[in-house]
């Protein structure tokens, strides 16, 4: 097995970026990769206008790149916030207003998995009030997720770079899951398995792969420490790749990690593992 056995993505949101949103799809193409992820791209608005997401589409057709995973509004990401699903007010508010807008799009362009941050805590709000406020709204989510063929994500973040977040443990994350599908009914609540934040949280990851890769809707990878391309760090990722998929798991890799030069970090990956789809 090895990396030629994975599918992989490159996430347009964290490698590429120097370059304007609507010209990183092409550059993905030309990187050789037929499949690419996106954190909510417009952190400004939850409501982008219909020409913005138009054109989005647009350069996704245009360089031939399949969107394979996409979140919901999450604030300002990179910057302070960690999703808005938890928060109370205006932050959930937009949220909700985004569930449409994000699954319509997804569907638009053929993506069939939805990523829900769970949120930061807030100074003067008894975290049991904002785990009720995040229920609601992730059973709203995993309900639009459902009527246009996706699933929903809920993910593990980790405690030293989200300090504020509480879902930093594979367990806590599952545990939502699980109230989800509780909830709906529908069972298309699963796990975002983000290696590098396990393992920032001190996990065994293996042992993580072991007890939930069948509720495993997608995974992310970096290396650790620092949060490059594998080999880069100390992770022995290509090995746990391998124990994803002797345990079932078939879905996609996105390349989550930072890189000055995206096109240069990606030697450590073979042409066939990028034109997957």
């Amino acid at each position: 097995m090895g990396y030629t056995d994975q599918r992989f993505d490159v996430n347009l949101s964290i490698l590429f970026t120097e370059l304007p949103l609507l010209e990183r799809p092409a550059a993905a193409a030309a990187a050789g990769f037929g499949a690419v992820e996106l954190w909510w791209p417009w952190i400004d608005t939850a409501t982008p206008a219909q020409s913005e997401l138009d054109a989005l589409k647009k350069a996704l057709d245009d360089a031939g790149t399949q969107l394979v995973g996409l979140n919901f509004y999450a604030g300002q990401l990179p910057g302070p916030d960690r999703g808005a699903v938890s928060v109370p007010g205006e932050e959930s508010e937009r949220f909700r207003a985004n569930i449409d807008i994000a699954a319509d799009f997804a569907a638009s362009v053929g993506c069939k998995a939805l990523n829900a941050l769970y949120g930061n805590r807030v100074e003067g709000v008894d975290p049991a009030v904002q785990d009720e406020l995040a229920l609601e709204n992730l059973v709203l989510a995993a309900r639009a997720a459902d009527r246009v063929g996706a699933i929903l994500l809920i993910e593990t973040l980790n405690k030293p770079e989200s300090p504020l977040y509480p879902l930093v443990s594979a367990e806590a994350a599952i545990e939502v899951v699980d109230k989800v599908n509780e909830a709906t009914g529908l069972g298309n609540a699963k796990f975002l398995l983000d290696i590098y934040h396990l393992s920032m949280n001190g996990e065994d990851v293996g042992q993580a792969i072991a007890r939930y890769a069948d509720k495993t809707g997608h995974v992310q990878i970096a290396d650790n420490p620092g949060r490059g391309a594998p080999g880069t760090g100390e992770l022995p990722l290509e090995q746990l790749l391998d124990e994803l998929k002797k345990a079932g798991y078939d879905g996609w890799v996105g390349l989550e990690y930072k890189a000055a030069d995206a096109a240069a970090s990606l030697e450590w990956l073979p042409a066939e593992a990028r034109a997957a789809r």
